[in-house]
């Protein structure tokens, strides 16, 4: 089950919304067949383990299949994994969780034993949900998973003071590429309109091998510049701007103006200043965003924080110390929160000499 656990990892971010799957075909206590969910649309893990055992010319029959999901038995982009198990002749079934969907909730697992199959639930059960947690929330709660992403120096600071005609980055290259992973993860990525008057950021991943996520500007005073790459670049991935109510009747003629541009303007009501994220989070659930990427300055990141919104937090810290040549320090506005905000379930890479830490909140239930 650990190997199958690791092959479902090589999934993330090309098979949402979908949960990364994988799976272990053993028999006579030999590894015969293994395979992973590749990308959305694509055949299953189960399906491709029973590919692998194929390709090497041993029968799957008689063998144990370790999965780290329970098989689907419904028709979706591909048919049930649950028949071509039966199909196949594996005699026990050794899945890590249940599938929380309407469409399976153990269904799939009753198949395979009203067709004689030996199954086994809950080995490595919490490593299986932690992995899709993004996944096991949005079905279970209906609202997206929110990753908070920023990049700074050790003294805190998320950008450069002087502007510059050449961009300057916080962090290297490498740390830059991860960050651009992370965005084909997820279904939306999310700035403050500071962040686009600022920096003009096209929030597109790239390389974007075929992903567009939704792209989203907090805006309550509908300032958006209509010339800003955002707007120029509707073609590359969905627009929207989240704007109050009230902005919006101010200035019709502008809204209409951004529409035309091929964006979306979604007004709440209310005359807060601040964007109703409780509000954006239930709608991009209901329109079935699973994953927010938050990559917003620290106002953004402070909102997201205060109001126990975030899941999941990424942080890319650059052997640098900007002092007095730096801005945006993230220690602002973050001194507001009552309490401080602690992380679990840590983890730290190097990039180079970069380094990321992610984490999942104290306060994000498991999954």
């Amino acid at each position: 089950m650990q190997s199958a656990l690791k092959l479902a990892e090589k999934g993330i971010g090309a098979v949402e919304p979908n949960p990364a799957v994988g799976c272990v075909i053993v028999k006579a206590g030999q590894v015969i067949g293994k395979g992973y969910h590749k990308k959305f649309g694509g055949p299953h893990a189960e399906v491709n383990a029973l590919e692998d055992c194929r390709t090497i010319g041993i029968t799957p029959e008689g063998g144990t299949l370790y999965v780290t999901l329970e098989p689907c038995c419904h028709q979706g982009k591909t048919g049930p994994c649950t028949a071509a198990i039966v199909k196949a002749g594996i005699g026990r079934v050794v899945a890590a969780t249940t599938d929380p969907s309407e469409h399976a909730k153990g269904k799939g697992l009753e198949r395979l034993r009203r067709a004689g199959i030996d199954v086994e639930v809950g080995l490595c059960e919490q490593e299986a949900r932690r992995l899709n947690a993004p996944f096991f929330k949005h079905v279970t709660t209906g609202n997206p998973w929110v990753v908070l992403k920023w990049a700074q120096s050790i003294d805190g600071k998320l950008a450069y003071a002087e502007p510059s005609s050449e961009k300057r980055w916080i962090s290297n290259e490498a740390g830059r590429n991860d960050a651009h992973r992370l965005r084909r993860r997820v279904g939306a990525i999310l700035v403050g309109i500071n962040t686009i008057l600022a920096d003009d950021p096209q929030l597109t991943p790239r390389p974007s091998k075929g992903k567009k996520p939704l792209r989203i500007v907090l805006d309550s005073g509908l300032k958006v510049p209509r010339a800003c790459r955002l707007l120029r670049t509707v073609r590359l991935g969905p627009v929207l701007i989240c704007t109050r109510r009230a902005a919006v009747d101010a200035n019709p003629q502008y809204a209409d103006q951004v529409r035309a541009k091929g964006a979306e303007v979604l007004a709440y009501e209310g005359d807060a200043e601040r964007p109703d994220l409780k509000f954006l989070l239930e709608e991009l659930g209901r329109r079935g965003v699973q994953q927010v990427l938050v990559e917003g300055g620290p106002q953004v990141a402070a909102s997201f924080l205060r109001q126990g919104l975030v899941d999941e937090m990424c942080v890319y810290i650059a052997p640098k110390i900007l002092g007095a040549g730096g801005t945006a320090y993230i220690g602002a506005p973050l001194a507001t929160l009552e309490q401080g905000v602690g992380l679990r379930h840590v983890q730290v890479r190097a990039f180079g000499d970069d380094v990321r830490i992610t984490g999942l909140l104290e306060n994000t239930p498991p999954a």
